[in-house]
């Protein structure tokens, strides 16, 4: 089965066709919020906003700007692993890791009518995630990817093999490019989740367009 099936769910399958994970290491001379806007106008489908080494009060000012900002795009907004943030922030769900807060646990806070995303590197961790559950899959990495530091390789294979067994959407994250996103053709996923190849690139609104526009053709093809 291909990558599931949950429009009208809690997370529909064309939202995650372009996930967008914020990283404030490229900020440059600009704003976080003036990074992911211009995201949001070249075409991003999703964002999670990832902050690890934020204090709560900044943090949680962030997130509530962001979370108005991509209300007005209509494009739905997670936090990564701060579930208490998720909450005060209002935003429309939240994505755990396999080292975060359980999924079974993370729909007690949160409730029924939230997004929970959550990492699987694993078939078993995929259905574990979806029977406790997950709204959608983050699996990677599918290529090696210095986003992370701690991020484990998955083998195509074993991407194909999970899409095949859960009924919930996949996204494919982990050193993604445009130029190698066409080689996930086939696999089963929904979309791609992406750091650098939006915000470390000098002009994100193309950047994100184009990157738009190959995992289309891609998933197309």
């Amino acid at each position: 089965m291909n990558c599931g099936n949950l429009d009208g769910g809690n997370c529909r399958r064309k939202d995650l066709l372009l996930y967008a994970v914020t990283d404030r290491s490229w900020l440059g001379a600009q704003t976080l919020y003036e990074q992911v806007e211009s995201a949001l106008k070249g075409g991003v489908t999703f964002v999670q906003l990832r902050e690890k080494n934020l204090d709560t009060d900044t943090f949680l000012r962030e997130a509530k700007e962001i979370q108005k900002l991509c209300a007005r795009y209509k494009v739905p907004f997670v936090i990564n692993d701060n579930v208490d943030i998720a909450v005060l922030c209002g935003a429309d769900g939240v994505h755990v890791g396999q080292s975060d807060m359980e999924a079974l646990d993370v729909r007690r806070k949160m409730g029924s009518d939230k997004i929970i995303g959550v990492s699987a590197q694993t078939v078993e961790q995929a259905l574990k995630a979806q029977e406790h559950g997950a709204d959608y899959l983050g699996v990677g990495a599918v290529f090696p990817t210095g986003s992370k530091a701690d991020a484990v390789e998955v083998d195509h294979q074993v991407l194909k093999e999970i899409c095949r067994a859960v009924h919930i959407p996949v996204v494919a994250i982990g050193g993604i490019t445009k130029e190698n996103v066409t080689e996930l053709r086939g696999s089963g996923i929904c979309g791609i989740a992406v750091i650098s190849a939006i915000f470390a690139q000098n002009h994100i609104e193309d950047a994100a367009r184009a990157l738009r526009r190959k995992t289309e053709e891609m998933l197309a093809g």
